[in-house]
């Protein structure tokens, strides 16, 4: 549970009130609920990304204001899910996508992080899960500013470094958007998450069944910058 108002002068109470104040608000304005008793959301691509937009601006605005009742949630989500959007991240400790989209709680993203959030076999499939089976009418590919692993790949294309054990082959497929920053205008590894974000969020568009999707307006795939200094999401 996030519960953080030491000297703000409200209690659980309170804050418990608050927040439904919220979610209530937000369903109004999103007009769908995010979750389905049973089944799929009823989330629209363009509801989804709302949401994420919103909670990312609610994060910004205040980080503290956010509470969860898990172990009623638990229970609700033992025997089924239904997310509404699917994020490919970092594996970065800064950049937990439940937290900084608003302080989501179980049941609501579909999640696959790896340094670097790039796409393998694993990735691509868990991403083709969420679409199809479950009904995630959003991906997002969420790069983020001073990412390691992109900076390792720049390293690699300015540099020559090799790097130890699987470091090297898990970069690798960031350097092709390196070659293509090394010398842009602005900042090289900045540039280079930007360029990745997109070059991966391309990748999953040529799914078979990430496409058929796409093509039926049941999915949109994105790119976006996470801004660590910040906290604010943009969309590439």
């Amino acid at each position: 549970m996030c519960n953080h108002f030491e000297g703000k002068g409200i209690d659980r109470r309170g804050l418990l009130a608050l927040a439904g104040l919220g979610l209530a608000a937000a369903g109004l304005r999103l007009g769908a609920p995010a979750h389905a008793a049973e089944g799929k959301t009823s989330l629209t691509p363009d509801q989804a990304l709302a949401a994420l937009k919103d909670g990312n601006a609610r994060y910004v605005a205040d980080p503290q204001v956010c509470v969860m009742d898990l172990a009623k949630r638990r229970a609700s989500l033992a025997t089924h899910q239904a997310p509404w959007a699917i994020i490919v991240g970092c594996s970065d400790s800064r950049v937990p996508p439940e937290l900084l989209f608003g302080g989501l709680g179980l049941g609501e993203l579909f999640v696959a992080r790896n340094a670097g959030n790039m796409v393998d076999t694993a990735t691509m499939g868990t991403v083709e899960y969420g679409a199809e089976h479950l009904g995630a009418p959003l991906v997002v590919v969420l790069g983020h500013e001073r990412c390691g692993a992109v900076s390792a790949a720049c390293e690699v294309v300015t540099k020559k470094a090799t790097f130890p054990g699987s470091i090297g082959p898990m970069v690798r497929p960031i350097i092709p958007a390196a070659t293509a920053m090394r010398g842009k205008p602005g900042d090289f590894v900045d540039n280079t998450v930007r360029e990745s974000a997109r070059r991966t969020a391309k990748r999953l568009a040529t799914s078979p069944i990430l496409s058929h999707l796409v093509k039926e307006e049941k999915l949109k795939i994105l790119a976006a910058r996470y801004d660590l200094d910040e906290g604010k999401v943009e969309y590439l």
